[in-house]
């Protein structure tokens, strides 16, 4: 198939599966997401990520950059060990579909975009809404000085900013739409204050029990912008809120850990995404790793680096309670256990029921309104 012909193969995928709307059709008929792709990319095998590239081996590499879903442009090693872990990638098509529809755009908008990565996003942006309009700012200047060779080729010329996007562009704001195409957890206020009134911002959001949500915020024009999560989106993380610590660097002096018993089967927390999501907002700083042992057995390890907690669940198949451990100021399976207790004491909530207003005081979690915050801790 040729060039053209797979990219609108790409487009009537995306269209069948409700994921495109009418609005951005065109522009992704238009804009080559091949021109956009480096000529190598990272597939992930069981052994950690391995080089494609389009020179001796392009038929595959075709296919993948037509084909809906996220490919690995860079890769870095970890700094623990020479595992490679992925430091940019493009993002699913549609993944960029649904979070572009969630902008809803119009004619003479202004966009800003955090996170510039291959440029491809920029593009769209810029079919759409005209180069002019549109301001991108990456923080990583190899993948900026990329990105706007890949627009100039592609024909666009949007205003391609190298720094941290957490800071915005103020020389070019308010803004009338604002996109977010990394991971956050903590919402940058100079986004908020850069967005026009009655302006929207689109971005992924999580935890560490949770990568995560879509959330699509509206500027009150008084310092304050709220919404609700709108889906999932599971995104890098922003560079200075990336976990790179692993769990279980946290885990010592494992003989010195308090070992108890707990009821609560560690798979009903982390296996409902609405239970870990609920979780990762009331147990803040704490991340998990899974140990999988024989006959369906494993240990869940949860982890806050910077307090030196850590707690353990040893899951046995069958069993009415499980072997549990936890050490440092934070017993951290209870907070887990107290988070699941009152999520199912409000009814067990879907996560997008959910939503976060972020002000200059910081940023407040609610239940189905504004007016309802959840607890700090349960």
């Amino acid at each position: 198939m040729s060039g053209e012909g797979s990219r609108v193969g790409l487009v009537e995928e995306l269209t069948r599966g409700g994921y495109l709307s009418p609005a951005w059709r065109a522009a992704f008929t238009r804009v080559d997401r091949e021109r956009f792709i480096p000529d190598r990319i990272w597939i992930r095998g069981d052994d950690g990520y391995h080089p494609l590239d389009r020179a001796t081996d392009p038929d595959r590499w075709h296919a993948l950059v037509h084909d809906d879903q996220a490919l690995v442009t860079q890769v870095e090693e970890n700094g623990h060990d020479t595992a490679l872990i992925p430091s940019s990638s493009a993002s699913m098509p549609r993944v960029v579909a649904t979070m572009l529809d969630a902008l809803a755009v119009t004619d003479g908008q202004t966009a800003l975009e955090i996170g510039t990565g291959t440029g491809y996003n920029a593009a769209l942006l810029s079919e759409r809404l005209g180069s002019r309009h549109v301001v991108s700012i990456e923080v990583d200047p190899r993948v900026a000085d990329t990105a706007r060779a890949n627009l100039k080729t592609a024909g666009y010329a949007p205003t391609v900013i190298t720094g941290d996007g957490g800071l915005g562009c103020p020389s070019y704001a308010p803004y009338d739409r604002v996109i977010v195409t990394c991971a956050l957890h903590t919402v940058p206020y100079p986004l908020v204050e850069q967005t026009a009134p009655g302006g929207v911002i689109v971005l992924p959001w999580g935890t560490g029990l949770y990568n995560g949500v879509l959330l699509r915020l509206t500027a009150g024009g008084d310092g304050t912008a709220s919404g609700p999560v709108v889906g999932d989106s599971a995104f890098m993380w922003n560079r200075s809120e990336s976990p790179r610590r692993d769990v279980m660097a946290t885990v010592r002096q494992q003989d010195r850990a308090t070992a108890t018993r707990t009821c609560l089967d560690p798979r009903l927390v982390l296996g409902d995404e609405n239970a870990a999501f609920t979780a990762g907002i009331l147990v803040p700083d704490c991340r998990y790793n899974v140990g999988h042992g024989p006959d369906g057995e494993f240990t869940l390890w949860l982890a806050d680096h910077a307090t030196g907690s850590w707690a353990c669940v040893d899951y046995v198949p069958d069993a009415a309670e499980y072997d549990c451990r936890q050490d440092g100021p934070r017993g951290l399976w209870s907070e887990v256990a107290a988070a699941y207790s009152w999520w199912q004491s409000v009814g067990s909530p879907d996560r997008t029921r959910y939503g976060l207003t972020v002000n200059a005081a910081g940023q407040r979690l609610w239940l189905d309104s504004p007016d309802t915050p959840i607890p700090e801790r349960p």
